[in-house]
């Protein structure tokens, strides 16, 4: 066994510890810490998903901790394949990513007891090919039940954001006047 393996054994072990701790963590009632710190609970115990879901796919024992892919911003197609799904990391297409910035201003909301959008009246309400986004939103993990966005649904949409056509042929934000 090579110093590197042995190094990438101790670091995947204080890896697993971390994800036992953050599940331990799960397991407190973050209503009453979120409220000592002055946050959200319901933003808190997403943060606390979000970032489980992150260190157990950083963790896997598929993919070494070190390797060139674990930097990168999209996801490898094959990890795509054996995530057997849509991946979390996916660009939004042009619909999901009007739907999570409609979602993310208040605009639209998710349907009580349904995986369809609707308007809030604090504007357009979504068009009927957007209506049954959804459920593609909750399968990326880009949003709840509720249609909050998740950590993850907020970096696609920055993704989305980032696009060099922007939104339907807008420019980019970094092209936008301050």
């Amino acid at each position: 066994m090579s110093e590197h393996d042995n190094f990438e054994d101790k670091l995947r072990a204080m890896a697993d510890e971390l994800s036992r701790s953050l599940q331990r963590m799960s397991e407190v009632d973050l209503s009453e810490v979120a409220e000592r710190f002055g946050v959200d609970a319901d933003k808190a115990r997403n943060f606390a998903d979000a970032a489980g879901q992150w260190l157990s796919g950083q963790i896997s024992a598929t993919e070494p901790l070190f390797s060139q892919a674990a930097g990168r911003q999209t996801a490898p197609p094959e990890s795509r394949r054996e995530r057997g799904g849509p991946h979390p990391l996916d660009l939004p297409s042009e619909d999901q990513g009007l739907a999570l910035a409609a979602l993310d201003s208040g605009r639209w909301g998710v349907q009580p007891g349904s995986n369809r959008l609707r308007g809030t009246g604090d504007g357009p309400p979504p068009p009927p090919a957007a209506v049954d986004l959804a459920s593609e939103l909750r399968a990326r993990d880009w949003i709840t039940a509720d249609g909050t966005l998740t950590l993850v649904g907020r970096h696609a949409l920055a993704r989305w954001c980032r696009i060099p056509d922007g939104p339907a042929g807008s420019p980019p934000v970094s092209d936008l006047p301050a």
